[in-house]
């Protein structure tokens, strides 16, 4: 899992829409905070939880899976538990998503290797958001 800074760069500038799997409408937790960030730099984010259909999170409506947005997603960014990757990565094949991104501590080769075969990039144990930082880029534009 050890991704060169361009592969990340890549990826950053290439996807303008994104799916944050695992969301939450609370501001102190982890999937906020990246949403925020996400807006912040220009993407369009679709927070996807079932137990927060009906909520939303800083404008944006909750979906309550990936396959109800409608709209194509270029990347599905994910907040869950390892064991329920297998089901995002699916999901995210059929969505023709181009990027399947598992945030920090969430590693599940076989969901990654699946999402590979059917031509995703695979990102897995990092942050967006985190990212940014470290490649000291302040814009998806840049």
């Amino acid at each position: 899992m050890d991704y060169s800074d361009k592969f990340i760069k890549e990826i950053l500038t290439e996807v303008r829409t994104i799916a944050v799997v695992g969301a939450s409408s609370k501001p102190e937790r982890d999937s906020y905070k990246v949403i925020e960030f996400l807006l912040d730099n220009g993407y369009e984010v679709f927070p996807v939880n079932p137990n927060e259909e009906g909520n939303s999170v800083l404008g944006l409506n909750f979906y309550s899976n990936l396959k109800s947005i409608q709209q194509s997603i270029d990347m599905v960014d994910v907040f869950r538990l390892p064991d329920a990757v297998m089901g995002v990565a699916e999901d995210a094949i059929q969505i023709n998503a181009k990027v399947l991104w598992l945030q920090l501590k969430i590693i599940n080769y076989e969901a990654a290797n699946l999402a590979e075969a059917a031509g995703l990039k695979v990102i897995m144990d990092r942050c967006p958001k985190i990212e940014f930082k470290k490649l000291n880029w302040t814009s998806k534009t840049n």
